[in-house]
């Protein structure tokens, strides 16, 4: 702990106040989508003591998947240099249907029945948290970003999905399973294209980052002009980052395929309106990037699609934490869990700091 100053007094002497010194413990953040991971150490401001590991980690039908993760997690702390006995915990956000209860996800990383969060905790030697990626950015947008101070608000995750994130009555909303907030599986129509969940005309089968993707290689193979003719044979992650590159030069063949992306993303936000009547809807995630293209036919289909009366009050926002909010939420995640006995126990074997700040 670490002196910071006195509170203002009520009457009598001024109280002495403390904060947790930022180097005093550590917090593992890990953020998985489906084909990449990011790992990073954060100290208790937050702020990062390591560089964002990139790691090509493919999800779907993918056995190896959790033992790779587990490899990456000893590797990074091993490489930090930190004393693992200074790392609290480990918080990770990842895609599927991810119960905090069961500590499971029961769409990837298989261990065989064990709970998951356990069966990590046992490889790595550290307590182990996890989420939905998309409520984690929630959580984050909630304590960092564009909603602090709304108790009511949907938080959109344009990510190679398309997630969503609720809070409500200042806290995250994940349903009576844990499985709320399926957004991208909204239908938008009966004979539309076949989304991964076997059902046709979802939502994410129609406007994700990763149809718009898959769209722009299509198209430019049959001749339509763009500045991403060079990058049609190069990895998912490497033509994304070269769509939102392209946004900034006016490439219209992009901008095109955005538009329709928000225009059927609007539509669905109307549906989400109408049973939510959220105070905000804040775009946040991977794809926050090509939120500012996006915004204009999201409007438009409010505009077409919703009751105006409930559509008037609620702000569409646009996130200033983007790609990092699930990072920042996977290290909230981890605060979130822990109680004061764990904390007294860790900090207590800490020296005490009595320099004023």
């Amino acid at each position: 702990m670490t002196e910071i100053g006195y509170a203002a007094s009520s009457g009598g002497r001024r109280p002495l106040m403390y904060a947790v010194k930022p180097d005093a413990m550590y917090i593992m953040a890990i953020a998985m989508d489906q084909f990449s991971t990011r790992i990073q150490i954060v100290n208790m401001h937050n702020d990062p003591v390591t560089e964002v590991e990139m790691i090509a980690l493919s999800l779907n039908a993918n056995p190896g998947a959790l033992p790779q993760l587990i490899d990456h997690i000893n590797n990074c702390i091993i490489n930090s240099g930190i004393d693992k006995a200074r790392i609290l915990g480990i918080g990770i956000g990842m895609p599927g249907f991810v119960s905090v209860s069961d500590g499971m996800n029961y769409s990837y990383l298989d261990t065989g029945g064990e709970k998951l969060t356990e069966y990590i905790q046992h490889a790595v030697g550290l307590p182990v948290y996890i989420d939905n990626d998309s409520s984690l950015i929630a959580l984050a947008e909630q304590k960092f970003g564009a909603v602090r101070s709304k108790d009511q608000a949907m938080v959109i995750n344009l990510g190679w999905g398309i997630g969503l994130g609720m809070i409500v009555n200042g806290e995250i909303f994940r349903g009576s399973d844990g499985f709320a907030g399926e957004f991208s599986h909204i239908p938008l129509s009966e004979d539309g294209t076949l989304c991964l969940c076997g059902k046709q005309g979802c939502l994410e089968a129609e406007a994700s980052m990763l149809v718009v993707t898959k769209k722009a290689i299509e198209g430019i193979k049959q001749g339509k002009l763009s500045s991403l003719k060079s990058f049609i044979n190069e990895p998912l992650e490497v033509i994304a980052k070269a769509i939102f590159d392209a946004i900034d030069i006016g490439d219209q063949y992009v901008i095109d395929l955005l538009s329709d992306a928000g225009y059927k993303i609007g539509k669905a936000l109307a549906i989400l309106i109408h049973i939510m009547n959220p105070r905000a809807i804040v775009l946040s995630g991977r794809g926050t990037k090509a939120a500012k293209i996006m915004l204009a036919p999201i409007q438009q289909a409010l505009n077409k699609y919703c009751i105006p009366r409930l559509a008037a009050k609620t702000e569409l926002l646009i996130s200033s934490l983007g790609f990092d909010a699930e990072l920042l939420g996977a290290a909230a995640l981890v605060m979130e869990y822990l109680d004061d006995d764990i904390l007294t126990t860790h900090f207590n074997e800490q020296p005490m700091d009595k320099t004023p700040v």
